[in-house]
C-alpha cells in the first residue's frame, strides 16, 4: 500500500502542471481538502496545514510521505501521541531525476520505484521516543520526499500529526504565555479553583479560542488528545480491530453500526431481512472528568471527595480547528473532612444523644474485657435515624432504627465499635443510646418482644370499654396503660409529631393513667396479656399507650393505638 502511494506521488510530480508548489501553495485546493476530511483518512499522503488522526497497531510501523519540490522551504511536523508513547523519525529521500517537471509525464515500472526506495534509506533529520507532543521545525529544507515513521511498541494507539510549509502564517495551536503554569487559588474539602494566565492567540490574533479542564486521579495529560482517548477507552468504538480480520455482521454491531443483512449475511446463515437499530454500548463511569469554560481563565472545580489527590489539566483548544495546547498541569490534595467529635459510651449505661437536622454524631464503644456479644440499644425518640456500626473499622451493621431496636453484634477480643447515627432530614433527632457486653437481665432497658404493637378486639368494643392485648418477654417487667382522649380526626401523622416516644410515664397526666401491672411467661408463645379498659364515653376517640419499665428505671413505650368506643349500644 506504501509503495503505491509512493507510486501516486511520482506521478503527480512527473505531471509538472498539476504538481503542488512549496511553500506557495494552492489555497482554493487546501482549503477544499481541509472540507472534506475523507481525502486523508486512512491515506499516506499528509496534507499541506492540517491536522490529521491516526491509528497505529503495535510493532507494526506506519509510513507518511509529503514532498518538498523547492530548496530552502520553511518546515514543520509535529506528533502528538495519545494513548502510549511513539517512536517516530523523519527522514529525507531525494526525488529522482526522471521525476522532475521536465519529464515525459510516464511513470517508472513499479519495480524500479519499489527498487529506489528500499535500497535509499535516505537522510535521518529527527527522531524522538516518548509520550510528548514534539516537533521537527526547520526554517530552510532542501526538496525532496519526507518520510515520516510512526512506531508503538506498547500497545495500539490513537495519534496526531500536523505538517506544514508555512508555520510563520499558519500557527494552527494556540501560543502559551510567558507563564504557562495551572495554579491552585484557593482549596477546599469538595472544591479547588484554577487559574492561569490566557493565551495570547486570542487577544493578539484574533482567532477563535476556548479552554477545556481536565480533572482525574491518576496522573496529568501532556495533549487533549492523551485525555480523550483515557475517557474513550472504555467505548467499543475504541477497540480497533486487528490487521487483515473478516469483519461479520455481529462485528459491525458491536462497533455500533447498523449492518446490512442484503445478501452479507447469507453466507454465516442469517435469514431474517429486519433491520434493528444498534446502540453502542455504553463507556463505564470514570473518574475523570473534562469541562469546557469558553474564555475564562479562572474555574472552581467542585463535587469533589474530601482528602483525595486529583490532578488538573488546563488545554488552550482553537475553536475554528480543534487543535489545541496543554498548559503545565498541576495537582492538589483537598482538604479532609472537619473531624466530628465522638462520644464514649460506657458499658451498660444510657447516654442522651441530640443530632441536627440531617446531622451525624459518632459514639465510640471499647469492652475493657474479652466479650462474645454486644448488645446495642438505640431508642429514636422522634422520627428514623440511620445506624452504622463499624468494628475495628470494618462495616458490621447498616440500618434504619424507628422507636427502639436491639441489635446483637458478634464480638471480638480487644474489638472497638464506631457508631455512626445519621438524623432525619425532617427535623432535629432525640435518641438514647445503651451498648452492653453484659447479660440481658443485668440490661437498664426493658427487654422488649420482637413486635410492639397494641392489639385492640374489636368484636369486645362497647360504648364504654375497649380490650387490648399485648406482648411480653421471658423477664418479669412493669407494664403501665395510659389512656387520652383525642378529636376524630386525629391521624398518624399528627401522633408522632406530637409525642416523643423516649418520654416515660412520668410525663403523663394523672388521670390519664389506667393501671400498671406485672406479667412474663417462660412460653414465649404464651406471653401474651389483655386488658379491658373501662370507663369511656360512647363514640369517642382515645390514644392508648403502653409503657414497660426496667429495672433501673428506664421505660420503653409501645406503638400507640388509636381506638373508637362504639357510639350505639
Amino acid at each position: 500500500k506504501e509503495i503505491l502511494n509512493f507510486s501516486l506521488l511520482l506521478l503527480l510530480l512527473g505531471l509538472g502542471c498539476l504538481a503542488q508548489k512549496l511553500p506557495t501553495r494552492d489555497e482554493g485546493l487546501f482549503q477544499m481538502q481541509i472540507r472534506d476530511k475523507s481525502l486523508f483518512h486512512d491515506s499516506s499522503v499528509v496534507p499541506d496545514g492540517a491536522e490529521i488522526s491516526g491509528y497505529i497497531f503495535r510493532d507494526t510501523p506506519k509510513r507518511y510521505y509529503f514532498v518538498v519540490e523547492e530548496d530552502n522551504t520553511p518546515l514543520s511536523v509535529t506528533v502528538t501521541p495519545c494513548d502510549a508513547p511513539l517512536e517516530w523519525k523523519l527522514t529525507l529521500q531525494e526525488l529522482p531525476e526522471e521525476s522532475s517537471g521536465e519529464a515525459s509525464g510516464e511513470p517508472e515500472p513499479l519495480d524500479q520505484q519499489k527498487q529506489q526506495v528500499t535500497v535509499d534509506e535516505g537522510t535521518d533529520l529527527f527522531s524522538y521516543k516518548g509520550n510528548d507532543v514534539e516537533s521537527y521545525v526547520s526554517t530552510s529544507t532542501p526538496s525532496g520526499l519526507y518520510q515520516l515513521e510512526l512506531l508503538s511498541t506498547e500497545k495500539d494507539s490513537n495519534f496526531k500529526l500536523y505538517a506544514t510549509t508555512t508555520p510563520e502564517s499558519d500557527q494552527p495551536y494556540p501560543q502559551l504565555p510567558y507563564d504557562p503554569r495551572v495554579d491552585v487559588t484557593a482549596l477546599g474539602r469538595t472544591t479547588v479553583t484554577l487559574a492561569w494566565k490566557p493565551t495570547p492567540t486570542g487577544s493578539l490574533m484574533g482567532q477563535p479560542v476556548q479552554y477545556c479542564v481536565v480533572i482525574n486521579k491518576e496522573h496529568n495529560f501532556k495533549s487533549m488528545c492523551a485525555a480523550e482517548a483515557k475517557m474513550s477507552s472504555d467505548d467499543a468504538f475504541m477497540l480497533a480491530p486487528k490487521p487483515g480480520r473478516d469483519f461479520s455482521p455481529f462485528d459491525f454491531e458491536r462497533f455500533g453500526f447498523v449492518p446490512s443483512y442484503n445478501g452479507f449475511g447469507k453466507d454465516r446463515g442469517l435469514t431474517s431481512n429486519k433491520i434493528s437499530r444498534v446502540y453502542p454500548p455504553k463507556p463505564k463511569l470514570s473518574d475523570i472528568q473534562k469541562v469546557c469554560i469558553g474564555n475564562k481563565n479562572i474555574f472552581t472545580v467542585s463535587n469533589l471527595k474530601p482528602d483525595t489527590q486529583y490532578y488538573f489539566d488546563v488545554f488552550a483548544v482553537n475553536s475554528a480547528t480543534n487543535t489545541s495546547t496543554a498548559y503545565v498541569g498541576t495537582f492538589a490534595r483537598t482538604k479532609e473532612e472537619a473531624r466530628q467529635k465522638t462520644f464514649e459510651l460506657k458499658d451498660g449505661k444510657v447516654s442522651n444523644v441530640f443530632i441536627k437536622r440531617k446531622g451525624s454524631k459518632f459514639l465510640r464503644f471499647a469492652p475493657v474485657s474479652s466479650h462474645q456479644r454486644v448488645t446495642l440499644f438505640v431508642h429514636s425518640c422522634l422520627d428514623t435515624v440511620q445506624v452504622q456500626v463499624r468494628r475495628d473499622g470494618k462495616l458490621v451493621l447498616s440500618q434504619n432504627a424507628e422507636g427502639v431496636r436491639q441489635f446483637q453484634l458478634r464480638g471480638k477480643p480487644k474489638a472497638k465499635y464506631l457508631i455512626r447515627l445519621r438524623g432525619s432530614r425532617k427535623g432535629a433527632s432525640t435518641l438514647k443510646v445503651l451498648a452492653t457486653t453484659r447479660p440481658s437481665s443485668k440490661h437498664p432497658f426493658p427487654s422488649l418482644p420482637d413486635d410492639t404493637r397494641i392489639k385492640a378486639f374489636d368484636k369486645l368494643r362497647t360504648c364504654t370499654s375497649v380490650t387490648v392485648a399485648w406482648l411480653g418477654t421471658q423477664d418479669r417487667n412493669k407494664y403501665c396503660i395510659y389512656r387520652k382522649e383525642v378529636a376524630d380526626n386525629y391521624g398518624e401523622e399528627q401522633r408522632r409529631r406530637e409525642q416523643n416516644q423516649c418520654a416515660g410515664p412520668e410525663s403523663r397526666r394523672k388521670s390519664e393513667k389506667v393501671l400498671c401491672k406485672y406479667f412474663h411467661s417462660l412460653n414465649l408463645q404464651k406471653a401474651v396479656t389483655t386488658e379491658t379498659i373501662k370507663g369511656l364515653e360512647p363514640g369517642k376517640t382515645y390514644l392508648l399507650d403502653v409503657y414497660v419499665v426496667g429495672h433501673s428505671g428506664h421505660s420503653v413505650k409501645y406503638q400507640s393505638k388509636l381506638v373508637k368506643t362504639r357510639k350505639y349500644c
